[in-house]
């Protein structure tokens, strides 16, 4: 494996960390255990580029995970939130940002008939369970064996066999209890979904998917798949819900739901919204929506839900997204790499693919085609990512640190960007790393 260039800082600093956060880190994948070493502390984004504290620079194919569609520090973005700061970080009150927000939302996804705000994605799933359940009266929900929705008790459960079996927590600190009404099914397998809802269709409540499954990988779905779940939710009365922490705003600007032409009943929302400030969102049919107290029983509530900060830099987010083509240019840049990488496969004989849907990307190092199951994945393919990840790092690439997590696109990068990410997977392969 390449030895990891010297960053002195960012090892003092992990140093200090690990003694006051488990691991030193504050979000479990940032400690670069699925990669080894040290994490890089950065002091700096800037555009399609960040700086770590030892003065290096990085082009970056992280993007904190996904909300930074335009970049770091967008100057209209910057200049939303300094203007809405020095009228008051927060109120705890309703503002006119809120309606702003969720009108500009409403637009590009129809299906929002209502949504409230929260201050996360995993509060966001959370609250869209408790209404689905509250709505239909029933208990179970159905979930996917590879998608991630939130560190929820309920739905921090795994597949086991891999067969329909119903969850068992995959955390501690979970009870049985808590997980026993969650069933998970296998992505792209209509069989299996079938088996389930025979058996408790009149009890489920909830079918939770995230449409462009991007939290294991990037296990793209037929739109065959995801519309028979449409069909069968509306025939059984369960609530489709899609999980668009990920890909809503991001792989179109209706998200997934346009992408596919398909309307959730409910549908979930985080990273893009909150222009890289923590905000989520949940909407969906206002039926639905309407038994969210005040105005039903289902209880959901948060001090900071609808902050300020968080709608302004999401309003001007959106507002640069519908207004500069920002799609088709992500659409060319990603095209542009996805040709180049699988040449450099070809030419390197390399057992690798390239999934890409719009900007999010992922990089397999797995022989086959690509998989669309989370079991089906290759457990060696870590294996081969991190001397890959490594040389990235040391030539100045970052990557979120797991072979399972994807690569993002942003409006700050460009042609020049890709095909130096390209020239550098070239070095790489000749030199066998990856391989």
């Amino acid at each position: 494996m390449p030895e990891p260039r010297p960053r002195p800082r960012s090892e003092e600093l992990y140093q200090r960390a690990v003694q006051l956060m488990p691991a030193g880190v504050n979000s479990p994948v940032r400690a670069f255990r699925a990669v080894g070493g040290t994490p890089v502390f950065f002091t700096k984004g800037e555009g399609p580029y960040l700086y770590d504290v030892d003065g290096r620079k990085y082009i970056d194919f992280c993007g904190s995970w996904g909300p930074l569609i335009l970049g770091h520090a967008h100057p209209r973005v910057v200049a939303a939130v300094r203007e809405t700061a020095a009228r008051g970080l927060t109120f705890g009150a309703p503002h006119e940002g809120e309606i702003a927000l969720a009108q500009a939302m409403q637009a590009a996804n129809p299906h929002l008939q209502k949504m409230r705000f929260v201050s996360s994605g995993t509060e966001a799933v959370m609250s869209a369970v408790r209404v689905a359940r509250g709505f239909t009266g029933r208990d179970i929900i159905i979930k996917f064996d590879g998608c991630y929705h939130g560190h929820a008790d309920s739905l921090l459960v795994n597949a086991g066999s891999g067969l329909v079996t119903f969850g068992t927590p995959s955390s501690a600190g979970v009870p049985a209890d808590f997980t026993k009404h969650t069933i998970v099914c296998d992505l792209d397998d209509v069989e299996g979904f079938d088996r389930a809802m025979r058996e408790h269709g009149g009890n489920v409540a909830g079918v939770l998917i995230e449409p462009v499954p991007a939290n294991n990988g990037l296990l793209l779905q037929r739109a065959e798949f995801l519309q028979y779940l449409r069909k069968r939710c509306a025939e059984t009365g369960a609530c489709l819900i899609f999980d668009e922490v990920i890909s809503g705003f991001r792989v179109a600007f209706g998200g997934a739901a346009q992408l596919y032409q398909i309307a959730p009943d409910l549908a979930t929302y985080g990273k893009i919204i909150g222009g890289g400030l923590p905000v989520g969102a949940y909407g969906g049919r206002s039926e639905i929506l309407d038994h969210v107290a005040p105005l039903g029983r289902v209880y959901q509530a948060g001090t900071l839900s609808g902050n300020p900060l968080g709608m302004a830099a999401g309003l001007a987010t959106l507002q640069i997204l519908r207004s500069e083509n920002i799609y088709e240019r992500l659409e060319r840049l990603g095209a542009r790499l996805e040709s180049s990488m699988n040449q450099l496969f070809t030419k390197h004989r390399a057992n690798a693919s390239f999934v890409r849907r719009g900007s999010v990307f992922w990089i397999y190092l797995a022989p086959g085609a690509p998989p669309r199951r989370a079991k089906d994945l290759d457990a060696d393919s870590a294996r081969r990512f991190t001397p890959l990840y490594h040389e990235l790092l040391n030539r100045g690439f970052y990557f979120g640190p797991s072979a399972y997590e994807v690569g993002f696109l942003c409006a700050a990068h460009d042609e020049s960007h890709v095909d130096a990410l390209a020239e550098a997977v070239d070095a790489a392969l000749a030199n066998g790393i990856g391989i």
